[in-house]
């Protein structure tokens, strides 16, 4: 629920968005006009040498994948399209054909002391694991500035 600004001039008339939250419900009247559509989930770890992404993306094949670096963001994303067709040459005919499509892209800022040239992933048993290794952390010793 939202706050919305009450105009006396227009008391006479219902609230549409109230109303409508109350017909609806939460919103999951909605959620069929979009159904198929779905971002993969993702986790992300950190240890001493280098990040770690597991995206969740099963059904996809490590070929569907492309990951790409670029200006300070790790990109992936994953396309995959399959077709299955069913004929029976009895003497009615039969014909079924499905086929599915899937698509994503995940956008991520790298930090500063991720070594983008040496980024590596592999994909087994539907996760993908997207290894970000950091760059040594140089001592980080007091400056002094002149004053001059």
């Amino acid at each position: 629920m939202s706050l919305i600004k009450w105009n006396p001039e227009l008391s006479f008339l219902p609230n549409p968005p109230s109303w409508m939250d109350d017909f609806f419900g939460d919103g999951d009247w909605f959620k069929p006009s979009i159904k198929g559509v779905s971002i993969p989930a993702v986790n992300v770890t950190e240890s001493k040498k280098a990040f770690k992404l597991e995206v969740g993306a099963p059904g996809f094949k490590k070929d569907d994948f492309k990951i790409e670096v670029n200006s300070g963001y790790l990109t992936i994303s994953g396309e995959h399209k399959s077709e299955k067709e069913e004929k029976d040459d009895k003497e009615e005919k039969i014909t079924r054909r499905e086929f599915s499509y899937s698509k994503f892209a995940r956008s991520f800022t790298l930090p500063e002391n991720v070594k983008s040239d040496d980024i590596s992933a592999k994909y087994e048993d539907g996760i993908l694991l997207v290894t970000l290794p950091k760059s040594k952390e140089e001592e980080k010793m007091p400056k002094t500035v002149a004053v001059g």
